[in-house]
């Protein structure tokens, strides 16, 4: 059955609220930023506070309700990534309050003169907190370069950089720019040949693409909600042995075992149910529009297997909007995309899309997008390296266009439009 996106937008509140009374819908390409999320995680938060609104570890029963929750919260993460346990997951604010206590905690193992791989590629979110972490503890930061040109990882610059001294490698599994999808098992094994660690930025993946933690062999993963059709939360997936091993920094009433241990304060528990509907909604399209995607995931059934249908789904749909974007933004005077934009290779890229246009800033592109009800980003959205690498840094970054699976074709020939006549 081919994706029904209409039936699928009716589920969305914010797609079918128009701007003014009677005025035009709003045209949301900003999804890198943050997705909409369908009705079932808007009632989830009010399903939270009315019937389950207390602290973990209670004898009545709200805080029950609660806990009971928060488990389904885990396990449903888990089917999501195929963790393979519920106590693999790890919630926090977002991702990059998750990598900071990560990085922090990693760096208490390490020794001065250790080294740390990154790459330009990433969201500073997956730089900013080694960087930070080898100033603090004396140890080397190693960079891996990508390919201006093709926008794709430079895979061997990436095995120049690791060396018997690495102990992390840290790198993003779609990049929230150029969206090139990196080859992270193929990374993962590299790091683990030397002994390090592989910790992916999955936020630009998990909307787009089957996660499977196992199969990659990361040690950690973490990914936002919000990217996802979520609340703002953070998810991150870490391996049992090194969550229960490494010294996270905790108060000494929580317990010590994992995820526990790793998750500080009272979390906003809201969130994490309101997690749980929005991957009910992603595991509903598996079960409806999934089967003939089915043969490519043997060994996997129930929730685990609706999930990875259910991603392969959406890729397909969205191969199509991308190949249309980028066939309308190439016979446009003047624009310039950055990243893969041969469509034989659009299975190793994300459907977000950046680019800029001669005679006009990406501000002034943006502005006037906006007038017009239809909203994109400028700037460097936190991919400093990558900008800086483009030679973007210092004329205001790129225009970014997000696509994802409730967008549709005639959102894409509103936006050409208005950039033609601009």
């Amino acid at each position: 059955m081919p994706l029904d996106v209409n039936a699928l937008r009716t589920q969305f509140p914010a797609l079918n609220r128009p701007v003014a009374p009677g005025g035009p819908l709003p045209v949301h390409f900003d999804n890198p930023a943050g997705t909409q999320v369908p009705r079932r995680v808007i009632d989830a938060v009010a399903e939270y506070y009315t019937t389950m609104n207390a602290n973990h570890g209670g004898a009545f029963a709200t805080s029950q309700r609660s806990d009971a929750m928060q488990m389904a919260a885990r396990e449903i993460a888990a089917d999501f990534l195929n963790a393979s346990r519920p106590e693999e997951i790890v919630f926090g604010p977002n991702m990059t309050t998750l990598n900071f206590a990560l990085s922090r905690a990693i760096g208490r193992t390490l020794q001065p003169g250790d080294e740390i791989v990154v790459t330009r590629m990433d969201h500073d979110a997956n730089i900013a907190p080694w960087m930070r972490l080898a100033s603090d503890h004396q140890l080397s930061l190693r960079w891996a370069d990508f390919d201006v040109e093709t926008g794709t990882l430079d895979m061997a610059s990436l095995e120049a950089a690791i060396s018997p001294r690495t102990k992390v490698v840290a790198t993003v599994h779609a990049s929230n720019a150029l969206g090139t999808i990196n080859p992270v098992d193929r990374i993962a094994r590299l790091a683990h040949s030397v002994g390090a660690l592989h910790v992916v930025d999955a936020v630009q993946s998990a909307p787009h693409i089957p996660i499977d933690v196992q199969a990659i062999g990361c040690d950690f993963l973490i990914c936002s909600a919000y990217k996802f059709f979520g609340p703002h939360i953070g998810v991150m997936y870490g391996r049992y042995d090194l969550l229960a091993a490494l010294p996270a920094y905790k108060v000494r009433p929580a317990q010590d075992t994992p995820p526990y241990r790793w998750e500080t304060g009272t979390p906003s528990y809201e969130t994490w149910h309101a997690t749980a509907a929005a991957l009910d909604y992603l595991a509903e399209i598996g079960a409806a529009y999934g089967d003939e995607y089915s043969s490519q995931f043997p060994g996997f059934s129930g929730r685990r297997l609706q999930f990875k249908t259910a991603m392969a789904a959406l890729s397909a749909y969205e191969r199509g909007l991308v190949t249309h974007l980028i066939d309308g933004l190439t016979r446009l005077p003047g624009v310039r995309i950055y990243g893969i934009t041969d469509p034989a290779q659009f299975a190793e890229r994300v459907p977000t899309v950046i680019f800029t246009l001669a005679g006009h800033t990406p501000r002034a592109i943006a502005e006037y997008l906006a007038a017009r009800h239809i909203y994109v980003w400028d700037g460097d959205y936190y991919a400093v390296a990558v900008m800086e690498r483009l030679g973007l840094a210092r004329s205001g970054g790129a225009v970014r266009v997000g696509l994802v699976h409730y967008n549709t074709h005639d959102e894409i020939d509103r936006l050409l439009d208005a950039l033609d006549s601009l």
